[in-house]
C-alpha cells in the first residue's frame, strides 16, 4: 500500500483547490483512473524562488517511484513508490527528502486488495463527499548524465507516497494506508523552511479520516491496461464462485 490510485482532477482544478499555480506547462495527459508505478502524476510542491521572495506553491508533474540521487540508473530495482512514516526520517533513500523535499500527491482515492478464500478482492477508498485527498509524499531529483559532450544533464523528478498504520474503515481491508493530511496540515508539510515534521508523521486521528469509505470494485483494476471511471464504481460481491481468469492478480 499504496500501489494504485486514481486522480481525475486536471491541473487547473488542483491549482484552485490547493491555492497553487499550474506549473505543468500543458503536459498533463488527462484523468487517470488506474495510476500505476512509473506514471507521470501531479504533485503539489512549495519552494522558495531563486530570486528570493515568498515561497511559491505549484502543481508539477513527476514520476511515481522515487529514485535516490545516488542511483546509477532509474530503472534499477522495483519502483520505490511508498515510504513508511515510521522510518522515513532514518532510511537513507528518504531521509534527506523528508527533511527538504516534501510534497502532496492529490488523489480521488486509492485501491487496496483484501485476500479472500478465493482471490484478492480489490476495494476503492475515497472520501464520502468526493473531496480530493492530499496524500503526504516526498520527492527527489536524479540527474541523467549528458547524452553527448557539451550537453546539460537532465533532471528526473520522482516521488514516493508516505504510508502509515491504517485506521477507520480502511483497516478492515489492509493494515497500511496513505498518510492523508487534513487541509490545516498542508502548509506545515509543504513549508520549505521546516526540516522536521514529526507530529505530522504520526498515525492519523481516526476522526480525521472518518469520512473515508471503502467499497468493492471490479477485478478489472488488476490489469494495468484497464483505465476508466468504471474501475472506481461499487460492485456487488458474489457469495461464492470460481476466481476470475481474465485479469492478473495485482
Amino acid at each position: 500500500m499504496c500501489g494504485r490510485y486514481a486522480i481525475t482532477r486536471d491541473p487547473a482544478r488542483l491549482a484552485a483547490e490547493f491555492d497553487a499555480d499550474d506549473g505543468t506547462d500543458g503536459a498533463y495527459a488527462g484523468p487517470d483512473h488506474n495510476v500505476t508505478p512509473t506514471r507521470m502524476v501531479p504533485i503539489i510542491v512549495e519552494r522558495m524562488p531563486a530570486d528570493g521572495g515568498a515561497a511559491r506553491r505549484t502543481v508539477r508533474l513527476v514520476r511515481w517511484g522515487l529514485v535516490p540521487p545516488w542511483a546509477k540508473d532509474p530503472s534499477d530495482g522495483p519502483p520505490m513508490i511508498n515510504a513508511r512514516a515510521e522510518t522515513i526520517t532514518e532510511k537513507p533513500a528518504y531521509r534527506d527528502a523528508a527533511a527538504r523535499r516534501r510534497c502532496l500527491v492529490p488523489a480521488d482515492g486509492w485501491y487496496e486488495w483484501k485476500p479472500t478464500a478465493e482471490r484478492k478482492q480489490p476495494y476503492f477508498a475515497a472520501h464520502e463527499d468526493g473531496r480530493t485527498l492530499a496524500m503526504a509524499a516526498v520527492f527527489s531529483v536524479w540527474w541523467r548524465p549528458p547524452s553527448e559532450p557539451g550537453a546539460e544533464p537532465a533532471p528526473l523528478v520522482t516521488a514516493a507516497v508516505v504510508t502509515t498504520d491504517a485506521v477507520g474503515e480502511t483497516a478492515d481491508i489492509h493494515h497500511r494506508m496513505p498518510l492523508v493530511l487534513p487541509r490545516d496540515a498542508w502548509g506545515d508539510w509543504l513549508d520549505p523552511a521546516r526540516t522536521a515534521v514529526p507530529e505530522l508523521l504520526a498515525a492519523p486521528d481516526p476522526d480525521l479520516v472518518a469520512g473515508i469509505r471503502v467499497h468493492p470494485v471490479s477485478p478489472a483494476v488488476n490489469s494495468m491496461r484497464n483505465n476508466g471511471p468504471e474501475l472506481m464504481e461499487r460492485i456487488e460481491l458474489r457469495e461464492s464462485g470460481p476466481p476470475p481468469t481474465l485479469f492478473d492478480a495485482p
